[in-house]
């Protein structure tokens, strides 16, 4: 589905927006009283938390660390596979918030100003709310897009926009088309382009795949057993200590805290921080010991259901694989043929979802033991960290560069290096191994890794 919106709908989107944001809690601080525990926040958390350097200047970008191979190259194509910006709590979340604020107001008993400040909030979290993009959701967009564009100003630039050389795809899901408004409203608020139109594609096979893949559907998405490994630690004792401790600030019963609650304490604190931008009471019930067990409880859920636990959670992004490398292929043809690339940059707006299965599908994060309900202690240092991975606004960028005759292709995660696995050997001063080595690296996937086939429920033999 192609939708077009003028320009200036877009910039009065993102200017509301931006207004709304502002006068229901001001300006965006630059030295937010952050909580301790932020930086554990995994897919709750906000972007700064993996870049700090953009709490002082939300529009910082790193040339020295992020900058094409060699003098000789231009860059030729981007693609952007990036998540929905900040969001409201899903209605399944908010319950599980609600039950925690019933219960500290109602059983809760101490003298602590911070356990006042619990009692006296309010919960305006509501189940209306799902998951929709909040004000600052429409801010990582529009930074984020501003920031690409100053990295490759070639690429993203006022002219390849007007001329229809940039292209915008995004998931039907409301947080995501507004992020994908947001983005385009960055732009044009940036270049002071109004009375034009700009398209945008709703593609669902493309950016919520897993919904149209049986097999995973069947097998993990609707099949507890599947996470086994996180129900086993939910009952371990590093969680029954968490538990414990909760209790023992509210001055309640163990019972009455259960692993649900743990996680809402976590999620209220990490919410109010990335929607307000304030340090919450309610980060004051954990410490860092108890966030390190609750990130690596959600690390459990999103290794199993999303990455390497089970084959078929990076196969299920075959489709999305092979629609990376067709544009990449259709760019690098055009080049070697002496032609204009017709597709400066391609902007792909999903979920953690979306993105998570197509890492794992290359080979990022791998660690060398799997993650399991037994092994906590030994993962301290582990590579699949979703707090690092996959904040608001994650992104994965993969440009290809012209180098005299020689194509190289580079990988950025959240505007950072991230080196190709497999081809440590190949990836060149800057971290961009030729392109060809990448396609021979990925081979057997880009010569199967068939979506039909991998998603049927019963796969022929």
């Amino acid at each position: 589905m192609l939708l077009t919106i003028p320009l200036k709908v877009i910039i009065a989107h993102f200017f509301f927006s931006y207004i709304s944001c502002c006068s229901l809690w001001g300006n965006v601080l630059t030295t937010p009283d952050i909580p301790a525990i932020a930086k554990y926040f995994t897919t709750k958390g906000r972007y700064e938390e993996v870049n700090p350097y953009l709490i002082d200047d939300i529009l910082a970008v790193n040339k020295s660390l992020v900058k094409p191979p060699s003098a000789e190259c231009r860059e030729i194509h981007l693609t952007a596979i990036i998540r929905h910006g900040s969001r409201y709590p899903t209605a399944k979340n908010v319950k599980k918030m609600r039950e925690l604020h019933n219960l500290v107001v109602q059983k809760a008993s101490g003298e602590e100003r911070w356990l006042r400040e619990i009692t006296q909030w309010k919960m305006w979290y509501t189940d209306e709310m799902d998951g929709r993009l909040v004000q600052k959701g429409v801010l990582d967009h529009r930074h984020l897009a501003v920031r690409l564009s100053k990295l490759f100003p070639s690429l993203i630039s006022k002219e390849k926009l007007q001329d229809g050389h940039i292209k915008f795809m995004t998931s039907s899901k409301h947080r995501c088309v507004n992020s994908t408004l947001s983005f385009q409203g960055g732009l044009a608020k940036l270049w002071d382009i109004e009375d034009e139109e700009i398209d945008y594609e709703v593609n669902d096979a493309l950016m919520r795949f897993f919904d149209n893949c049986t097999r995973f559907v069947e097998n993990v998405d609707k099949n507890q057993s599947a996470m086994a490994e996180l129900d086993e630690f939910k009952s371990s004792a590093e969680m029954r200590r968490v538990q414990e401790k909760i209790a023992d600030r509210l001055l309640v019963p163990y019972s009455h805290i259960t692993s649900d609650m743990a996680e809402a304490a976590f999620y209220l604190c990490a919410y109010e921080l990335a929607i307000k931008t304030i340090n919450s009471p309610w980060c004051q019930l954990l410490d860092e010991v108890d966030a390190l067990v609750l990130e690596y409880a959600n690390d459990l859920k999103q290794f199993w259901k999303r990455g390497y636990g089970h084959d078929i959670n990076s196969k299920s992004s075959c489709i999305l694989f092979h629609d990376v490398f067709r544009r990449l292929d259709r760019a690098a043809n055009e080049i070697r043929s002496g032609s204009n690339v017709t597709e400066a940059a391609t902007i792909q707006v999903g979920h953690a979802d979306t993105l998570l299965p197509l890492l794992t599908l290359l080979g990022f994060f791998k660690d060398s033991v799997p993650l399991t309900a037994n092994n906590y202690v030994t993962q301290g240092q582990r590579a699949f960290r979703t707090s690092r991975m996959m904040p608001y606004a994650a992104n994965l960028v993969l440009v290809l560069y012209d180098c005299s005759g020689n194509l190289r292709l580079q990988a950025l995660l959240n505007e950072r290096p991230l080196a190709f696995p497999g081809l440590a050997a190949n990836q060149g001063e800057e971290g961009a191994p030729l392109y060809q080595d990448v396609r021979d690296h990925y081979g057997e996937l880009l010569q199967g890794c068939d979506f039909e086939k991998e998603c049927q429920l019963f796969p022929s033999k």
